[in-house]
């Protein structure tokens, strides 16, 4: 059973930057993502990254803005967000899944408990 707590998330003002850190223990998995969720709206991929490898991919509308990187020694995984828009307001969640670099949320089994990530205009 993998456990996965995010922390990081906070209020930041339009064009600000934002790190998020995702702890996980208790089991293997491959990939670990990012999705993030608005009030009102469906949840989102945001980014995976495969846990051996370090491959990683973002999404079309974050690339150049997000970047997912990890560290196995910590078992930690991190999701770096500059030049933030009002758009990218949500709870982001981070997940784990053993298919590699999927997007789909329904690959992921393992689910952390959130954490809000709020940009001011």
């Amino acid at each position: 059973q993998v456990q996965l707590v995010e922390s990081g998330g906070g209020l930041v003002e339009t064009g600000g930057s934002l790190g998020l850190s995702c702890a996980a223990s208790g089991g293997t998995f491959n990939s670990l993502g990012w999705f993030r969720q608005a009030p009102g709206k469906e949840r989102e991929f945001v980014a995976a990254i495969s846990w051996s490898e370090g491959r990683s991919y973002v999404d079309d509308s974050v690339k150049g803005r997000f970047t997912i990187s990890r560290d196995n020694g910590k078992n930690t995984a991190y999701l770096q967000m500059i030049s933030l828009k009002p758009a990218d307001t949500g709870t982001y969640y981070c997940a784990a899944a053993y298919s590699i670099l999927t997007s789909l949320s329904i690959n992921y089994r393992y689910w952390g408990q959130g954490t809000q990530v709020t940009v001011s205009s």
